[in-house]
């Protein structure tokens, strides 16, 4: 890895970006046989561009030291050129893209995350990542980074990676506490010291049962006592809309179902106003 990423002399991105792209070097390395340089470069903020015929995109969901949501886009050229390489095919830009070149960069992203996930473990624990081919996501990327491995030119390869809100705030948060212990260790004067704890700081680390509701339906005693296995009870809600979260029975939250690991998880989407501290409301 070291020798593929001494190829690249352009600036570094972010430690989990750069970290990524250190570890794509390393599985393209061992695929081709010659270094494969990577190059990380931020994207300029505003709307990516749009999507086009034979774009894939792969959503990885972190679990664990880091929880939130990476986006990969990587354009039919990519795709096309990333499959050939981990087929062992010759480079051949005018070659129909087939189902099998986007199974192959799925499996070439997963040996990626292995290696992403073994990588993290020293910086921020125990990282679970969970790859899933899908559509463009729903959620707005909170920063944007282009990954250019190989030649500038084809058959170079380029991949857009979207980090979400909640992910880039994990990251800050561990850089912050990171900056923090290196002040302490080297005898830097301490920052001011951070307000007491009110009541309500006291509690946030009390864990609360939260559950989703997929819909409601009101039924006549009658029928309740009709309910058999293999009956069917209608919702008031269709497949396309939001799930609400519920706290005690109260929303506080509602978004997408997605499934990671085999489990039900939900993608907020949305934040009930009610559920937020007072100072928030408004901003």
């Amino acid at each position: 890895m070291a020798e593929a990423s001494a190829a690249a002399p352009e600036a570094r991105g972010p430690e989990y970006v750069q970290l990524w792209a250190d570890s794509f070097a390393q599985v393209l390395t061992q695929i081709t046989g010659a270094p494969v340089p990577c190059r990380v470069q931020p994207e300029a903020p505003g709307e990516p561009k749009p999507a086009a015929e034979g774009d894939q995109w792969v959503l990885v969901t972190s679990a664990g030291g880091l929880r939130g949501e990476l986006s990969v886009r990587l354009a039919a050229p990519s795709v096309l050129r990333l499959g050939q390489a981990f087929m062992s095919e010759p480079a051949a830009p005018d070659a129909p893209l087939t189902p099998d070149h986007r199974e192959s960069v799925i499996e070439l992203l997963r040996q990626v995350a292995g290696i992403v996930a073994s990588g993290a473990k020293a910086r921020w624990g125990e990282v679970q990542l969970h790859l899933e081919e899908a559509a463009a996501p729903s959620w707005a990327a909170a920063e944007r980074f282009r990954l250019e491995a190989g030649a500038e030119t084809p058959p170079g390869m380029a991949l857009e990676f979207g980090l979400s809100a909640a992910l880039l705030a994990e990251l800050r948060a561990v850089k912050a506490e990171a900056r923090a212990e290196t002040a302490k260790a080297a005898g830097e004067p301490a920052a001011a010291p951070a307000a007491e704890p009110g009541p309500l700081d006291l509690l946030l680390d009390v864990q609360l049962a939260v559950s989703m509701r997929f819909g409601s339906r009101r039924l006549l005693l009658r029928e309740v006592l009709e309910l058999s296995p293999g009956s069917v009870v209608e919702l008031d809600r269709r497949v396309q809309e939001p799930v609400d979260l519920l706290l005690d029975g109260r929303l506080v939250a509602r978004g997408e179902v997605v499934v990671i690991d085999g489990n039900y998880g939900l993608r907020v989407s949305e934040v009930s106003p009610q559920a937020l501290p007072a100072g928030r409301r408004d901003g």
